[in-house]
Order: structure tokens, then sequence, then C-alpha cells
């Protein structure tokens, strides 16, 4: 096999999850009488974590504690709606294990905050992970792109720079990878186009999960 390790972002790579986080920030916009965002404007705010997620969709300029309300109510709608629509991209799933049965240890790592990164990965993936991350910055863990997440998951899986391959679906994902000194692979089915992704940098591209498969694999 090519890699030992594979890592995966979860938002837009393995997980289809933009209409409840769409359906949450347009909740808690409203609530908080601000006006609401397209489903295409949630999707160019989703990469840096929930807090710039919407710090993105308010209205410029609004006051630090009114972004907190929003952000307040956000957290609410999503804890108790992140699961209504969403759903693993098609292939995903047979993807994780056949890279399992072939001896490719696999890992998450998302700027979504931990608690519903480990949530949604039991909910639609038991036993198919075996490191699940997500944003830790209150216990002193820097989010995507700082490395530290990576290093760490590395650490527990017993795999080298040299072995381990991170994917993702955006510019983020790309500078997390640089930053760690590891291979990456962009996905095209996620929250950013094609073009964005090869003016990022992407050099390697996936299509399908059959296609991802194969990259991870060398075959």
């Amino acid at each position: 096999m090519k890699y030992r390790l594979a890592i995966f972002d979860l938002d837009g790579t393995v997980l289809n999850t933009l209409a409840d986080l769409s359906d949450a920030v347009n909740a808690a916009l409203t609530a908080c009488d601000y006006p609401a965002r397209t489903e295409e404007q949630v999707r160019d705010f989703i990469g840096d974590g929930i807090k710039k997620l919407i710090e993105r969709a308010v209205p410029t300029d609004t006051a630090a504690e009114d972004i907190a309300r929003v952000y307040a109510a956000f957290v609410a709608h999503y804890t108790a709606h992140c699961a209504d629509k969403t759903a693993p991209y098609a292939g995903i799933v047979t993807m994780l294990r056949t890279l399992r049965a072939r001896g490719v240890k696999t890992a998450v790592l998302s700027n979504k905050a931990d608690p519903a990164t480990v949530a949604l990965c039991n909910a639609y993936f038991e036993g198919l992970f075996d490191v699940v991350l997500g944003e830790r910055e209150s216990e002193g863990v820097p989010k995507k792109p700082a490395p530290d997440a990576v290093f760490s998951i590395m650490a527990q899986c017993g795999a080298l720079a040299a072995d381990t391959v991170y994917i993702g679906d955006s510019e983020v994902d790309i500078k997390t990878a640089a930053n760690a000194g590891v291979d990456v692979i962009s996905v095209s089915w996620g929250f950013r186009s094609v073009d964005l992704l090869l003016k990022k940098g992407a050099g390697v591209i996936a299509h399908t999960p059959k296609e991802l498969e194969a990259f991870i694999l060398g075959v």
C-alpha cells in the first residue's frame, strides 16, 4: 500500500453536512433578527470552525456581543439538529471498509467542535476510524491548519509523515497537510470548486471515493 494512515476531514469530505449547517446558521440569524444566508454562501463560509462561520455569516461590523448571541443560538440549534439531513457521501463507507481491510489506519480531524465531531462519527461511521478529533482550542490545541492535531493522530497510530496522507475538500486541508509535512489528496465533491482547489495548490484531486481509495492504496 502507498499509505499506512489516512486522515480525513469531516464536513465536505466524508459527510455532507451542508444542509444542516445552513439550517442552523439561518435559525440563529433569524432568532437574532439578522438576514438569512443562502446555502451557497454558507458553503463558502465553512472550513475554519464554527466561530469563524458565524463571524462570516453575520452582517459586517456586527458587535462582538451580538456575534456571541448568534453563536450561542447556532450551537443550540445545531446540537439538536446536526443529523436531520446529514449523510455520508455515496461510496464513502464502502471505501473506508476497504481501506481498513487492507490494513490502512483511518482517522478524522475536523475544525468542527470535538463533541459534535465524535457524535457524528459514532452515528455514521461506528468502528471505521481509529482516532477522531475535532476542534479543541479550549484545551490548548490549535485548530487546522496548525499541524498539532495531525502530529497527535500520527503518534497515536504509530505512523511517520511518509506513511501519512491527509484528505480534504478545502484550502484549509491543503495548508494543514503542508504544515504537517504529509501528502494531501483533495476531493472534488465537497464545499470548494476544483478551480479553487487548484489555485490553492492542490496536486492530486479525487473525483470519486473509488478513485480516492486507489490513490491511498497506490493501485
